[in-house]
């Protein structure tokens, strides 16, 4: 399959960052997307909503569909399914973007920020996987991608945030457990991360401003990445924890420097590779 298009989309965090560009690029080939987000009012620190990132779905190519949605309540999802279902018939590919982070050692993790980051990176993603099989299972080539690392156990990926290991291992842990489970029913079960940081938000407001982000790859990296992980056969590409450079020169391409914010710049190492 060379494209995505006609194909519905079901992104968590896809108001802004990763998962906006994801839904960008599949909207450059004519896919639906379920954009789901908890932003519906824009906040300056957060630029963006889903109601913003629907217009810039729909100005792309694509159709949008912005669900206001809690990942972490199962009512708020199972609404976004039955409308994304109702709207665009089917569900072909649920991407799990949405991640809280908090990159604090244990005796400065609060327990409300250890209960956010789990409820959204490991059960979020559980618990949107579950709602949404039932529509992959039926269609020609379902795909999950979630936004998640190796499963790289060594000390010193938990060592610094143990809290924020476990939950985005967590993520990772779906994909190593379903990859198997549905592999018999053709579904594609993958993860997606980055060699490097990403200019996002995340970037901008916890690690460092804007020298960091001069330092960071852009998120056309990862949505080109996934773009072609979704394209291939789910049957055959499924269980693999993909690094997106990787993937990309897999797809041929050369030029990594076209991703930089600055070219030529030296780049931060991502967490967990």
């Amino acid at each position: 399959m060379s494209d995505l298009k006609g194909k519905t989309l079901f992104i968590t965090g896809a108001s802004r960052g990763i998962g906006k560009a994801i839904a960008l690029r599949a909207a450059q080939d004519g896919a639906n997307i379920a954009v789901l987000g908890k932003s519906a009012e824009p906040n300056p620190k957060l630029p963006g909503t889903v109601y913003s990132a629907v217009e810039e779905i729909e100005a792309a190519g694509g159709k949008g569909l912005a669900c206001v949605t809690d990942i972490r309540f199962e009512e708020q999802v199972q609404k976004a399914v039955d409308e994304t279902v109702e709207k665009f018939g089917g569900i072909d590919i649920l991407i799990n973007n949405a991640s809280a982070i908090q990159l604090t050692p244990t005796l400065k993790t609060e327990m409300k920020r250890y209960d956010l980051m789990h409820h959204i990176n490991t059960r979020g993603t559980f618990l949107c996987s579950k709602l949404c099989l039932p529509h992959l299972l039926k269609a020609e080539n379902p795909h999950i991608l979630n936004l998640s690392p190796p499963l790289n156990m060594e000390t010193r990926w938990f060592a610094p945030h143990v809290a924020y290991t476990m939950a985005k291992f967590g993520m990772s842990m779906c994909v190593l457990g379903m990859s198997g489970e549905f592999k018999k029913q053709g579904v594609g079960v993958n993860a997606l991360w980055p060699r490097t940081a990403i200019a996002t938000a995340a970037v901008q407001n916890l690690l460092g401003g804007e020298e960091a982000m001069a330092r960071c790859r852009k998120p056309e990296i990862m949505s080109d990445a996934a773009h072609a992980i979704l394209t291939r056969n789910s049957k055959e590409c499924t269980g693999n924890f993909f690094i997106d450079d990787d993937v990309l020169k897999e797809e041929g391409v050369t030029d990594l420097d076209q991703y930089a914010v600055k070219p030529g710049s030296d780049l931060i190492e991502d967490f967990f590779i």
